[in-house]
């Protein structure tokens, strides 16, 4: 008990200074609104569950839900996402930052020795992940910025599944410190989103009763 309330302890005090980055927003700025006619756009909505690693396994962490929108553009080759987390969970302490969040994910896709690859630049930093061809199964990993060496996390893992014909996307995220070449496992946050896209319909979807 004392083990992982020391832990939980330097979680708190660590998260401080190394969340900060997370209201840090970066997104590109242009004279022109984005439009529906160059890019596939897709949102996605969903939530995040999440989990802290402790004594030698991950063990949920309510207070640290979220629910989200990513809106998601496909210019080809490359995409641009823009994610909003709201938590509202009334213990959540703003240890990891505001209730509400927005990040920024831009990712080029590319061929490399017959695989598909990407370079990523993001608002929270940068990397490069590895997919396949129809973009279904995707892995990124990216260093986290202007980030504290005490903190108990520097590097971020995002493992993808677009399940395309369910509608659905699982994603697992994992934050780790990367120390002479060993991954310390720090949180991770399991997600699921349905997909949305543009559609016509018959008739007023709701209506006053």
């Amino acid at each position: 008990m004392q083990k992982t309330a020391n832990v939980l302890l330097l979680f708190l005090i660590t998260l401080i200074t190394s969340c900060s980055v997370s209201s840090r927003v970066i997104i590109p700025t242009n004279e022109t609104l984005p439009s529906l006619e160059d890019n596939y756009p897709i949102l996605w909505v969903g939530s995040g569950e999440s989990y802290l690693y402790l004594e030698g396994e991950y063990q949920r962490n309510k207070s640290n839900d979220y629910s989200f929108e990513v809106m998601q553009r496909r210019y080809g080759n490359s995409w641009e996402s823009i994610k909003n987390m709201h938590r509202l969970h009334p213990d959540y302490d703003g240890k990891a930052g505001e209730r509400e969040q927005t990040m920024f994910f831009a990712i080029d896709f590319f061929k490399q020795e017959g695989e598909v690859v990407s370079i990523i630049n993001s608002s929270l930093g940068s990397g490069t992940g590895i997919s396949d061809r129809e973009f279904r199964e995707q892995v990124i990993q990216f260093s986290v910025d202007d980030i504290s060496s005490f903190a108990p996390y520097n590097t971020m893992r995002i493992t993808q599944h677009y399940k395309y014909e369910e509608g659905v996307l699982l994603e697992t995220v994992e934050l780790f410190k990367v120390k002479e070449g060993n991954e310390i496992p720090f949180a991770k946050i399991e997600e699921k989103a349905v997909i949305f896209r543009p559609v016509h319909l018959d008739s007023a979807p709701t209506k006053f009763e």
